[in-house]
């Protein structure tokens, strides 16, 4: 007797969990499905979307200020956040003046940039050359450049944050409104929500305070040795911070063509123009970041590349510095859902197998009575 109830309880069991996976395996679809859509509006609505995210994270960057008046000044909230909008569009404008003016010097200058880049395959050949190697024309990537790419590109790049900035009215706006509907509270706002601002808002101070060292310390040490369009290196070294991994390596190799070529360099000067500022970006992303910024994003560098990929094909270059703080979001909350935590532990890189979840069997009458009987 006992046997019969036991072997009903597990059919019982069994049947109950199949539909609890076709439910899974729906809500994925769904969730795919959703994504596709969300995507193309995205894409479509870009134009108010990226001043509306950025006005978001400038918020976040710029709320402990608000805090610290309210809490220690006893300024009242909206005395404090008038002053920190102030604070915010003084901030814009400055930023504004500097990607203009090292727009301009790189206009002026593109053309002879791209003859230094165009001559960098002879200059590594030449040199392979001494030392013994011979590397067929294949091998050598930089020797397909086309004439324009690299300075049309860089240019391409500047002019598209000054287009973002020139949109300061619209992002001031979306500030001002964001500011204003926030309370202030000594405590951190619990739940979900206050999860994410304490994410964005140390990722998004971290990443100010490191990429404007990095900028004037790689500024600082090009000037220092007299090498062209150290500005604009500099201000490169700050955008590109914003952008994990492969950032820093693009902003160090960008001086390349400029230090090697330039007559006024000694060798010696040249190595060092080229390796301190290879020596800040390492330093200050593998172990000054990491130390201010601990965990709090909890992402696999693989998801932050793909990320990058995807933001980048919807926003562009603004949509590849704010990929990873997107991503942060949509991790914390996917996570807050039984059936789609798995995607936000594969996002944190958590690879191990999560318990499929059967439902606990809830005895009926009928199922009551025979156990009875």
């Amino acid at each position: 007797m006992a046997h019969g109830i036991t072997a009903r309880t597990r059919l019982w069991c069994r049947d109950m969990a199949l539909p609890h996976q076709e439910q899974r395996l729906q809500t994925v679809c769904l969730l795919i499905l959703t994504s596709l859509a969300v995507a193309l509006a995205l894409y479509w609505l870009r134009s108010a979307m990226v001043p509306f995210v950025l006005a978001l994270f400038f918020s976040f960057a710029l709320a402990p200020f608000v805090d610290l008046q309210v809490r220690y000044l006893r300024l009242p909230s909206t005395l404090a956040v008038t002053a920190t909008l102030v604070l915010g569009f003084f901030l814009l404008t400055t930023l504004a003046a500097v990607v203009s003016a090292s727009v301009s010097e790189l206009t002026a200058n593109a053309v002879s940039y791209q003859e230094q880049i165009e001559r960098l395959p002879l200059y590594i050949d030449t040199l392979l050359r001494s030392w013994g190697i011979r590397t067929p024309e294949v091998f050598n990537p930089v020797a397909f450049i086309q004439p324009g790419t690299v300075g049309s590109m860089v240019i391409s790049t500047t002019n598209a944050v000054l287009g973002v900035l020139s949109q300061g009215t619209l992002v001031m706006i979306f500030m001002f409104f964001l500011m204003a509907g926030r309370t202030v509270d000594p405590a951190m706002p619990a739940g979900v929500w206050g999860e994410i601002e304490f994410s964005i808002k140390r990722y998004v101070l971290t990443k100010m305070v490191t990429s404007g060292a990095t900028g004037v310390l790689v500024w600082l040490i090009l000037t220092s040795f007299g090498v062209d369009l150290a500005e604009v290196f500099g201000l490169f070294a700050f955008l590109l911070h914003f952008i994990p991994n492969i950032g820093s390596v693009i902003a160090t190799l960008l001086p390349l063509p400029v230090v090697l070529f330039d007559p006024d360099l000694s060798s010696t000067s040249a190595t060092l123009a080229l390796l301190l500022p290879a020596v800040v970006q390492f330093t200050i992303g593998n172990f000054v970041e990491p130390r201010l910024m601990g965990t709090s994003l909890d992402l696999h560098p693989v998801a932050i590349l793909l990320a990058l990929v995807v933001w980048g094909a919807l926003w562009g270059i603004v949509g590849m510095l704010l990929a990873t703080p997107i991503t942060a979001v949509m991790k914390i909350l996917v996570e807050k859902l039984d059936l789609t935590a798995p995607m936000g532990a594969l996002m944190a890189g958590r690879f191990e197998t999560y318990p499929r979840a059967v439902p606990t069997p809830v005895r009926r009458e009928d199922d009551k009575k025979d156990a009875v009987g």
